[in-house]
């Protein structure tokens, strides 16, 4: 089920307003759900679209980095914890963790 690749995953500074070209985005919580024995990390974001030339609007979305194998075993140059992850690649996988996030939270995306 674990992917090849394992990738470090650095954790953002939840509650904290980030600039875009196209207007901003916050990632307000992070959790971890249980599948087939594993932990999965997934993020919870909202993004708001109101500098963009072709209208505004907004959305909230889940973002999974991975399946956890080593959490916050570390943290970055700039003091934030890194969690190492394996990417989650299979589809029946993605499928089933998209139906367990849409259930529990109130998102409009969910992405790999």
């Amino acid at each position: 089920m674990l992917s090849d690749k394992i990738v470090d995953f650095i954790h953002p500074e939840l509650n904290k307003t980030v600039k875009a070209i196209g207007g901003e985005y916050v990632f307000i919580k992070e959790e971890v759900l249980s599948y087939q024995n594993q932990d999965v990390l997934y993020l919870i974001g909202c993004a708001i679209f109101d500098t963009t030339c072709c209208g505004t609007g907004g959305c909230c979305y889940a973002r999974v980095p991975g399946f956890i194998l080593d959490t916050k075993y570390r943290t970055s140059d700039d003091g934030r914890p890194v969690t190492r992850v394996s990417p989650i690649v299979d589809p029946l996988a993605q499928k089933e963790i998209r139906r367990v996030i849409g259930a529990r939270e109130t998102v409009q995306q969910i992405e790999f």
